[in-house]
Order: structure tokens, then C-alpha cells, then sequence
């Protein structure tokens, strides 16, 4: 049976009170990416890392999860920035780890300026930027060395990965069998893939983890535009979700703020307990 979490900043921006915000919704697992003593995880001193890793440890919580923003830079910028940015960084990166103890590191795939031109990114990183996956499988090889096991992400925003088959080819560039997919299922629903079973079934055998959030479309249409509840999302969140818990593929599931504008005479208020109440009550046995 899959378990729940969040990103650690829903429950708050103080990090002792989002500990205790996940206690008291009866969450064990934590997802950690940013506001935790003012910083992003990848930013934390490996004294402000121990910090943590004894506040949650105190909560009788573990860390599931160190969502970096490692890699989320356009591919346009080069090679040497990117070593610059993130190869250069993963020893700081590791020492916060071996602090934290998470299950999985999370890297985001990269972005690029030419998106809109792209049918297909396979051929044209291939073909411009065939530094980019050796980068990756060094990253993962380095954290695999050190312990750590690492999950990639979809983004949004010009992110390389907009449909199953760039998926598939990115993992089958990087053919590092260690690594695998955190599916968030919005983000790429965003970058032009509406979520079906599907597409699901086309990523299943990639995905260790699972990103969920809401989010609507216009009546008749398919392109996200409102921010919504899970309860209220477009998207068939249930019959999805209930697939990826009955298939164990990802033994934690974690809820994301919805992306889309706000839509006009819509309460948000208490939205994350409302999300982990329905996943609870719809989804989870």
C-alpha cells in the first residue's frame, strides 16, 4: 500500500511548524525542496542538514526525498555551465544527504530555449547538446556511489520531456537502470500530454515515484488552465491513482500544488488537507 506526502513548504514556511503540520495529518514520509531554515535542500550547510535531520527524526518522520532543482537549466547554456551548476556541487549535495538519509535524490530534466520548435527532442540533443546524458549518468553514478538512489523528474517551462516516447528515449539515453521516473502527472499534462491510463501504462515500468496535483480544463477542452482541488480536477485522478497504488510502483505518493490560474469564485483555502482527505477517502485502501 502506497503512503502519502507532501512537499514540506505546503504545510508551511516555518520548518519546525510544516513537521508538526504533518504529524498532526498523521503523514511519516517528507518530502524536502525548499523553506527549511530559509533555504532550498541542495542549499543547506551540512550543520543546517543535521539540524533537520534531528527535527524530523524527533517527529518519528523520515526523509523519503531531497527534491533538488539539479539539472533545470536550458541545455542551451552549455556544458560548462552545467558542470559549473550542478557536477561541481554534487559533493555538497552528498554531504547534505548522508545527513538527511532520504530514499531517493531528485534531478529535474532540463529545460531548452527551441521547445516550441521540437517535435521530438531525442535527435536534436543527440545531434547539438550529446554532452547533457553523460552528464546525468555521471550525477547518478556519483550519488549511486555515495548511497543515494535518484529519480528524474518532468518540469514545465520548456522542460525536454513533454510526452511518453522523449521519456522513453531519455531513459534510454541515460541507460542507467538504477534511476527512475518521479511522473508528475500535471507537469506533463501542462507540456501538452493529457493524463490517461494510457499514458500511464506507456511509463509504468519507468516510475518510482508519483507527483499529483489537480488542475481543470475549460468544459469541451483538454489544455490545463484553472488551478483546482484534486476533488474538482479534470484529469481522471482516482481511476489513475488507484492504478499506480495497486501496481506498487511508487511506494510514496506525493501531493504538489496545483498549477493554472485562479479560478474566479473558487475557495482554496485549506486545499492540502482537503487533497489529502480525498486521496485518503478515493484512492488509498
Amino acid at each position: 500500500m502506497s503512503r502519502l506526502t507532501i512537499l514540506n513548504s505546503m504545510a508551511s514556511d516555518d520548518f519546525p511548524a510544516a513537521l508538526d503540520r504533518h504529524v498532526e495529518w498523521g503523514l511519516v514520509d517528507v518530502d524536502l525542496k525548499d523553506r527549511i531554515f530559509d533555504k532550498a535542500v541542495a542549499g543547506l550547510t551540512r550543520d543546517e542538514a543535521a539540524r533537520a535531520a534531528r527535527l524530523i527524526a524527533d517527529r518519528g518522520l523520515t526523509t523519503h526525498c531531497l527534491s533538488t532543482g539539479f539539472f533545470f537549466a536550458e541545455v542551451e547554456r552549455g556544458e560548462a555551465e552545467f558542470r559549473a551548476r550542478f557536477i561541481d556541487r554534487l559533493d555538497d549535495l552528498i554531504a547534505v544527504a548522508r545527513e538527511l538519509r532520504p530514499r531517493l535524490v531528485r534531478l529535474l530534466a532540463a529545460r531548452t530555449t527551441r521547445r516550441d520548435e521540437l517535435v521530438h527532442v531525442g535527435e536534436y540533443i543527440e545531434a547539438e547538446h550529446p554532452w547533457l546524458m553523460p552528464l546525468y549518468a555521471e550525477a547518478a553514478a556519483r550519488l549511486g556511489d555515495a548511497g543515494m538512489s535518484v529519480t528524474v523528474e518532468n518540469e514545465v517551462g520548456g522542460c525536454i520531456l513533454a510526452s511518453p516516447d522523449e521519456i522513453r528515449w531519455f531513459f534510454d539515453a541515460l541507460d542507467t537502470p538504477d534511476v527512475c521516473l518521479t511522473w508528475d502527472v500535471q507537469n506533463l499534462w501542462q507540456m501538452g500530454t493529457y493524463p490517461t491510463l494510457d499514458v500511464y501504462e506507456s511509463l509504468r515500468d519507468l516510475i518510482g515515484y508519483y507527483h499529483l496535483k489537480g488542475g481543470q480544463a475549460e468544459p469541451g477542452a483538454t489544455d490545463l488552465k484553472w488551478r483546482s482541488s484534486l476533488a474538482d480536477a479534470s484529469w481522471p485522478v482516482a481511476e489513475i491513482t488507484r492504478r499506480v497504488v495497486s501496481d506498487g510502483v511508487s511506494p510514496v505518493i506525493c501531493l504538489n500544488p496545483s498549477h493554472g490560474a485562479p479560478k474566479p469564485g473558487v475557495d482554496y483555502s485549506d486545499i492540502v488537507a482537503r487533497d489529502i482527505a480525498y486521496v485518503r477517502d478515493e484512492v488509498l485502501p
